[in-house]
């Protein structure tokens, strides 16, 4: 298990530096916006790109908080049931989602590199007056599910160690 635990500790790792990156990424679009704002209405002077640049921030930033918020429990749930359930028994609801995340995943990461490829194969850029190249955005995507489902598996790692009595819950 020290292998195991070398291989959280690396997933923990891409996750909170993923969280850092977003963290910037918000930082930029609110500085940005407020100053893309100012320009436009106080000196009726507005900018080419400041807003294209935030919608780029915005999809990065879905692509790398993924990640950090599966793994630091941050997204929004239905505990309806869910938190009245023992830790086996969650780890039985967790084990069959795990299944359906696996898809989805999987599915947004091979598609994903498909469409990226292509993207970097034409040089596609934004259609708009500053030209902003789009294939790096289109790469984040499949990197950032591949990273969500490092996350996915590390979990599903601990719900099967639950269910057979080695995690402690």
């Amino acid at each position: 298990m020290r292998i195991w635990g070398k291989v959280e500790l690396t997933i923990d790792s891409i996750s909170e530096w993923l969280g850092r990156i977003g963290w910037l990424l918000i930082l930029y679009a609110l500085f940005f916006g407020l100053f893309d704002v100012i320009m436009r209405y106080f000196f009726n002077e507005p900018s080419l790109w400041i807003s294209t640049t935030i919608q780029y921030s915005m999809v990065l930033l879905a692509c790398v908080s993924g990640a950090y918020s599966l793994n630091t429990d941050s997204f929004v749930k239905v505990d309806l049931f869910y938190e009245k359930f023992s830790p086996r028994t969650k780890a039985i609801c967790d084990v069959i989602t795990f299944a359906f995340a696996f898809l989805y995943l999987y599915v947004l990461v091979t598609k994903g590199i498909e469409a990226a490829s292509a993207s970097f194969a034409t040089k596609e850029t934004t259609p708009t007056a500053v030209s902003i190249p789009l294939y790096h955005l289109k790469a984040a995507i499949p990197i950032g599910a591949f990273c969500v489902l490092l996350v996915a598996i590390k979990k599903f790692v601990h719900d099967i160690q639950t269910l057979f009595g080695y995690g402690s819950g």
